[in-house]
């Protein structure tokens, strides 16, 4: 197995081409060259930027999902960062004048693989502001960290678009940042000569993140490992409802539960769906947490532990419907939606905006209503993998 070389190593070692130019750097904590030195400082020490950009969770990755973050000073090189997650939805899109005095923006996030993940729609919304700026756009491209050959669900009913559901793809979309951004430019019309890509070096789709030779670091506060990333498609869906799914605690997106439930009772069921469904690649124990910050903080919680055990039979999406219905047939008039808003979003039901459509929440108690639905998937994953055919960038 011989490391990738992704798109900010490949910028490093042709770094005559930003010397010069006054750039905007939008970036994460997780934009790390292959030394492990973070992108700002790494292409400080070439062409210091203009600008920094921080998306949802901040530059530096400190805060919690849907936590506002501010417009600051970095405390190693002194430039500006200008957040890209504030107080209102105006706040996900660059302001009017962050782009001036700049000739180039360029984008390095390293994202997840699953349309709810919110670093997709900053990169598009960004680059879209940058063109209409007069801006080049360079896209430094990473990994998939779950592979680039699987596509799994549906597609986004576009009366459903959020920030956690920006673009017409599946749940599990099988792409990589560039590709998105290829996607979505040729989607609204920008000019085909728009994006300039530096592409990962010596990565090939069937490779998932073990294969590709560097550590996992964190893109965001609750994705701290590899594991994590592998169930996130799924369990990502019980943000929707009252039941936690583990944040606050060490092993979000793998512990599920709520105060007062019968943890055996919820595993049991749990078992027999994935069973019946045919899905494997997980094990599934009951389990008790607390949780220190958001749903039931303080509490303690009875619910399942889903335990990874091979990432290659895994269909997250599938999974994570039916470990909703698990603990809704369980739980019965205790099992709650989400009322709270929901990324900004007060009158759609935070299921409906990751679903991706209200079919699943409406086909609930329509007998065969959710298998006919998961039925349509297999049209939906077949009509996005041709469109996607021409922006594909590896083998």
């Amino acid at each position: 197995m011989s490391p990738i070389r992704s798109g900010l190593d490949r910028l490093l070692e042709d770094a005559g081409r930003i010397r010069g130019r006054r750039y905007a750097l939008l970036c994460h904590q997780a934009s790390l060259s292959r030394h492990g030195v973070h992108a700002h400082l790494a292409l400080d020490a070439v062409q210091p930027a203009t600008v920094l950009l921080g998306p949802e969770h901040g530059f530096y990755g400190v805060e919690q999902d849907m936590v506002a973050s501010g417009d600051q000073r970095d405390p190693w090189t002194g430039r500006p960062v200008v957040s890209l997650y504030g107080g209102d939805v105006r706040s996900l899109r660059p302001r009017p004048g962050v782009f001036d005095g700049c000739d180039l923006v360029v984008v390095d996030l390293q994202d997840v693989g699953a349309r709810y993940y919110t670093f997709a729609a900053t990169a598009v919304w960004t680059a879209e502001a940058a063109l209409q700026a007069g801006c080049e756009v360079w896209v430094l491209d990473r990994p998939n960290p779950l592979g680039g050959l699987e596509v799994e669900g549906n597609l986004l009913d576009l009366d459903f678009t959020s920030f956690v559901g920006a673009f017409r793809m599946p749940q599990r979309h099988g792409l990589t940042m560039a590709e998105i951004l290829l996607l979505e430019g040729r989607r609204r019309g920008w000019d085909s000569g728009s994006l300039t890509v530096f592409e990962v070096e010596g990565w090939r789709r069937r490779q998932a993140w073990r294969e590709v030779g560097r550590p996992w670091t964190a893109p965001s506060p609750n994705m701290p490992t590899l594991e994590t990333a592998h169930l996130y498609p799924g369990l990502c869906l019980f943000e929707a409802t009252t039941i936690s799914e583990g944040r606050g605690t060490t092993r979000p997106f793998q512990l599920l539960g709520v105060p007062g439930a019968d943890a055996p009772a919820l595993a049991g069921r749990c078992r027999e769906r994935l069973a019946a469904a045919g899905l494997s690649g997980v094990s599934v124990v009951p389990a008790m947490f607390r949780p220190q910050f958001q749903k039931h903080a303080g509490a303690v919680c009875a619910g399942v532990e889903l335990r990874l055990e091979d990432a290659g039979l895994l269909r997250p999406v599938r999974l994570g419907f039916e470990l909703l219905l698990a603990f809704r047939d369980v739980l019965g008039a205790d099992f709650g939606w989400r009322r709270e808003p929901y990324e900004f979003v007060v009158d759609t039901p935070a299921i409906d905006l990751l679903a991706g459509t209200d079919g699943f929440r409406i086909g609930l108690d329509g007998g065969d209503e959710v298998e006919r639905w998961y039925a349509s998937w297999e049209a939906d994953q077949r009509d996005f993998r041709a469109e996607c055919d021409s922006v594909l960038l590896y083998s």
